[in-house]
């Protein structure tokens, strides 16, 4: 498949949807450099006079690379986003709302029900580990309970309403982002899915994923190249059923099943990065940590 896009070791923006005259959607996408704990995906959403910013990164430096994205676009930004509910879509929130103080910050009613019930837990965990760069205050997104937002005369989709695989869809384009759907290039993330029911929900929504068949997919996690259409659908359905085949065997012995989930992972995906996370997500799942 085509490269679009190669990884850098700085942080990148690209843009995703060419203009074919004034009036189109353009979307431009930002993620941190490699070193980034949670290499997140925040899409700028454009119109001829202005702009949507959906996700505001986990960090404040990268919420202030956000600030100038938007400042550069020389766009009226309408309102920030949030399509997740884990921290690194919203950690990075403060330093875009102290730059935009009239822009309200908007996310579904289970969205904000998930931050609502976590953010405090997960500033403990993850504040020290960010240091500098952690938020010393989180901002909880308003509730916005509908499903189609409308920029321009332009609709943006929300699939998956209400649902851990929430995402974004642009019909016009057939371009999806946002969310924790879907990964590329790295292990996934499956600590938030702890039981195989969860597990099946989020394939099966990655396969109603595939049956839009969009022409771009925009991993909400992705490491390396950015590759054209569904491959990175694809990579996760394929990840997620190893995965599960793995915490079956694992969980046919007695002690050490993270460690045999790991050891499993690894040896189907030998180059992927993010073994931290697949480390983490193997004890949740095998009942060795709680989350």
């Amino acid at each position: 498949m085509k490269k679009l896009m190669t990884a850098s070791m700085a942080a990148s923006v690209l843009l995703l949807a060419t203009q074919v005259n004034a009036a189109d959607l353009q979307l431009q996408a930002y993620k941190p450099d490699q070193n980034a704990i949670f290499p997140v995906t925040s899409v700028l959403a454009s119109g001829e006079k202005d702009a949507i910013l959906f996700d505001a990164q986990f960090s404040v430096k990268d919420g202030e690379a956000l600030v100038d994205m938007i400042k550069k676009s020389n766009k009226d930004l309408k309102m920030i986003y949030i399509t997740a509910g884990d921290p690194d879509y919203y950690f990075g929130l403060q330093p875009l709302v102290k730059a935009f103080p009239n822009v309200k910050v908007m996310s579904s009613p289970s969205i904000i029900e998930h931050i609502e019930a976590t953010k405090d837990a997960k500033l403990k965990h993850w504040g020290p580990i960010l240091g500098k760069h952690a938020p010393t205050k989180i901002t909880v997104p308003q509730t916005l309970d509908q499903s189609t937002l409308t920029l321009e005369g332009h609709k943006i989709e929300i699939k998956e309403m209400g649902t851990h695989q929430a995402y974004m869809w642009v019909p016009e384009s057939k371009t999806v982002f946002g969310g924790v759907s879907v990964t590329s290039g790295m292990h996934v993330w499956t600590a938030d899915t702890q039981t195989k029911e969860a597990r099946s929900d989020w394939m099966q929504s990655l396969e109603h994923m595939k049956q839009l068949k969009p022409n771009l997919v925009l991993p909400g996690h992705y490491s390396g190249n950015l590759l054209k259409k569904d491959y990175a659908v694809d990579f996760t359905l394929s990840y997620l059923k190893t995965f599960e085949q793995a915490l079956d065997e694992a969980k046919k012995q007695d002690s050490k099943q993270s460690e045999k989930v790991i050891s499993t992972m690894k040896s189907a995906y030998p180059a992927l990065p993010g073994g931290s996370d697949l480390e983490l997500s193997s004890q949740v799942n095998t009942g060795e940590m709680k989350w």
